[in-house]
């Protein structure tokens, strides 16, 4: 059931709990106890809810954020992983392989604002080497979701 759960849970966030019951075929308090288990557990970390800013009146920019740094003695990323992610704009941070160390994703409310915090805070800290910043013009899929629809031709078709 766990399993089978997690993967309900992680499409549909809101899904009501009698319906995932019926889904799973289990009691509806056998749901909510399992929910229970795996948010005490740190196996759920948080429910979230996917806005598609670009169709709203709120200017937001994201970008990514690739991060080379001098990993720390004996904690490897960690440390310097924790002081970026404690910053209110960065919405992630990840361990990576490759030319950089870590990818950071950040929002801002300009390309400007973003800038000024990769050569204000990032760029600053004391064990990043060099970063590269890669604003995201467009999102066509995130977190499993499509994020913009085919274009349809809905004219009528005239023929001779």
């Amino acid at each position: 059931m766990r399993e089978e759960l997690l993967a309900i849970v992680e499409r549909n966030s809101r899904i009501d709990l009698k319906e995932l019951a019926v889904i799973l075929g289990v009691e509806e308090i056998d749901v909510a106890n399992e929910l229970a288990a795996l948010e005490a557990e740190g196996i759920i970390c948080g429910y979230h809810t996917m806005i598609d800013w670009e169709k709203t009146s709120i200017e937001k920019v994201s970008a990514l954020i690739e991060v080379r740094v001098t990993p720390q003695r004996g904690q490897g990323f960690d440390t310097i992983a924790e002081r970026i992610y404690k910053y209110p704009e960065v919405t992630s941070v990840y361990l990576i392989s490759g030319g950089y160390d870590l990818l950071v994703t950040l929002e801002g409310k300009s390309l400007k604002e973003i800038s000024g915090f990769v050569t204000d805070k990032l760029s600053t800290l004391e064990s990043v080497l060099s970063t590269a910043t890669h604003f995201i013009l467009k999102k066509y899929k995130d977190h499993g979701t499509i994020m913009t629809k085919k274009y349809e031709d809905t004219r009528e078709k005239v023929t001779p």
